[in-house]
């Protein structure tokens, strides 16, 4: 089944005519960037601890270091930005993608043979470091003396205009999560990261001059793309928490409207919400952009509850994050959402393709091509309604095939046992009885919130017994044979998302 994304139109009823009509589509982000400054020219565009720098400041900024790159000889290069979230990584990352350069995200915690790796792989010729990360260049500086070191914070002392590219041509290379293999760094063309951009635009009214909180690393595509670039593309303020520990205490001080957040990350705030009988993430906080791992329907309703709206969304590293996103979250609050405009689709066995302008040129210094005749196949498993909107229902590599050859896809069992208030997470898997026999076994990890609720007695007792009366629910080969409640987290990746474990043999 092929099916073409809707209009961008279908977004039109949840904004202003006024607003909808701002949402302008651009092909690079130079061009995007030459209408901003002079729209948000002393605008507030980034924050940080007793800093705020205007979107002309960081116009200056960029020009300057432009002006370092180009000084280099740097033009048509990849260079790597190895730093930490700060306002010096947003300058060195707009300079590079303004200057005719491909920048190369790497993730902060990588250790030192993996950044001289990523050198070599990605053939990088520059590499862009934050101080706080020097320490970590010994192996580049031994092995790769190719590769020119530079500070994030050194300056020209002067400036550089920026060069006109075209959307085909090659903006970042951005590392895949890796979460159910090796990590792959996936090349994002101008045109793609453009349409990523756009994309977080649609499906809420208030979309311009607003302010951000940024917990998520750059690293990350949700951090960049959707948290960054539509920031700076809407003329929002974007204040960079650079310790989460400090999170609420930037919230109070901050105020954001918009929270770019994981499902974990949204749970511990409700948490602590709970806790201390007061919103934690402020009354100002209007939307919780939410993805990157699965949103459980419990954290949008109780997000309603504080007056915050939660909007579920379905992106990949591999299409710019963004495919769709749900602005009708408290009425289908399992849906992922509509996609966005200028996808095509296509469903074969269950399983979701896709192409469009927000789709990756293709994975670097890797020998497979991950396309089949232009489609991109996600591996995610997925359905969709009569009204468009899309649902994940699971991932083929997550499959569990059973003895009786019945497929099991764990997502789909998950998310019945997920409907009960007191489950924060659960993992279902295949695991082998003491007679040898393989069977499914279930694993919660407990909402303290609402556990500290239950009246009875024996809340562990009280908890099992509503989970095997869900269990009978399900259809026989789904059922689980044994449910665990386990009193610390499952193992999580960087992005947050459970570790699942390993098939058995």
């Amino acid at each position: 089944m092929s099916i073409v994304s809707p209009s961008r139109d279908v977004f039109k009823k949840y904004t202003t005519s006024e607003t909808f009509e701002r949402i302008k589509e651009y092909d690079t982000i130079p061009e995007m960037w030459k209408d901003k400054i002079e729209e948000y020219r002393e605008y507030p565009a980034i924050e940080d601890a007793g800093n705020t720098y205007t979107f002309d400041r960081l116009d200056k900024d960029m020009a300057d270091y432009r002006a370092v790159l180009g000084n280099a000889g740097l033009k048509g290069a990849r260079i790597g930005i190895y730093s930490t979230n700060s306002y010096d990584f947003i300058k060195t990352y707009m300079a590079i993608v303004t200057s005719g350069n491909t920048a190369v995200v790497l993730p902060p915690q990588l250790d030192e043979m993996t950044v001289f790796g990523c050198c070599m792989k990605f053939g990088l010729s520059a590499l862009i470091y934050g101080p706080e990360l020097a320490e970590k260049l010994n192996i580049v500086k031994a092995k790769a003396p190719q590769v020119v070191l530079f500070a994030n914070d050194v300056k020209a002392g002067t400036s550089c205009e920026m060069t006109d590219v075209s959307a085909s041509d090659p903006c970042v290379i951005m590392f895949t999560g890796g979460t159910t293999g090796k990590s792959k760094g996936a090349l994002l063309s101008h045109e793609a990261v453009m349409q990523g951009t756009v994309n977080g635009c649609y499906g809420y009214k208030d979309v311009f001059n607003q302010k951000y909180l940024l917990v998520l690393p750059f690293s990350h595509v949700f951090g960049l793309i959707r948290n960054l670039m539509t920031s700076l593309y809407t003329g929002s303020d974007l204040y960079i928490c650079k310790n989460n520990q400090d999170m609420f205490r930037d919230i109070a001080a901050f105020k954001p409207g918009i929270l770019v957040a994981v499902p974990a990350l949204v749970e511990m705030s409700l948490a602590l919400s709970k806790k201390f009988r007061k919103n934690m993430l402020g009354d100002d906080l209007k939307y919780i952009i939410c993805g990157a791992a699965a949103v459980n329907p419990y954290l949008v309703k109780e997000c309603a509850g504080f007056g915050i709206t939660l909007f579920p969304g379905y992106g990949l590293t591999e299409s710019a994050n963004l495919v769709s996103g749900n602005p009708e979250s408290l009425i289908k609050n399992d849906s992922v959402g509509i996609p966005f405009p200028n996808q095509e689709f296509r469903i074969e066995n269950g399983e979701l393709w896709i192409k469009g302008k927000n789709m990756m040129s293709g994975y670097i210094g890797e020998d497979e091509n991950p396309y089949e005749d232009g489609w991109f196949k996600t591996g995610d498993l997925v359905r969709m309604d009569e009204e468009g909107f899309l649902y994940i229902t699971g991932r083929i590599k997550e499959i569990i095939i059973l003895s009786n050859g019945e497929n099991v896809s764990p997502a789909v069992v998950e998310a019945a046992f997920n409907e009960l208030p007191f489950v924060q997470d659960s993992q279902v898997f295949e695991d082998v009885a003491e007679n040898g026999q393989h069977i499914l076994a279930l694993e919660i990890v407990p909402r303290a919130a609402v556990v500290a609720g239950i009246e009875a007695e024996d809340k562990n007792a009280y908890m099992l017994e509503e989970l095997s009366k869900v269990n009978m629910t399900l259809q026989g080969y789904e059922r689980v044979s044994r449910m665990e409640i386990r009193t610390e987290d499952f193992q999580r990746t960087p992005s947050m998302k459970i570790v699942r474990y390993k098939k058995c043999q």
